[in-house]
């Protein structure tokens, strides 16, 4: 279950870097620039891209990050009920076994007393 969840996050990270980086901001027609103009351009193209993707990496780590910590404690919860719920229906149990014992006990001393009192007469 954690594999799958992580599988999912990081699968929605990867979709998510991939939208960023196709945007694009307007820019001037390229008759305007020249060409020191659009290297310039470029490279402050690539910085933007990859200071976006760095962030919504570590957002996305951090999503991941929770969304573990939470499956973490979903199932430690879940394990805690369990053994809970066991713990009751081994009392349950062992009140019926005790309950059953008692009554054979019962029933053999009855049996026996009336063994006797045949025996008797």
């Amino acid at each position: 279950m954690k594999k799958q969840i992580l599988s999912l996050a990081v699968i929605a990270l990867l979709a998510f870097a991939v939208q960023s980086c196709e945007k694009k901001e307007p820019k001037p027609a390229d008759e305007e620039l020249t060409i020191g103009n659009k290297v310039d351009t470029l490279a402050t193209d690539i910085e933007e891209v990859k200071d976006s993707a760095v962030s919504k990496t570590e957002t996305a780590a951090q999503d991941v990050k929770e969304a573990t910590k939470k499956a973490a404690d979903d199932v430690e919860t879940g394990a805690k009920k369990v053994a809970t719920d066991v713990k009751d229906a081994t009392k349950k149990g062992a009140k019926k076994v005790e309950n059953a014992a008692k009554v054979a006990k019962d029933g053999t001393v009855r049996t026996a007393k009336e063994v006797n009192e045949a025996l008797k007469k």
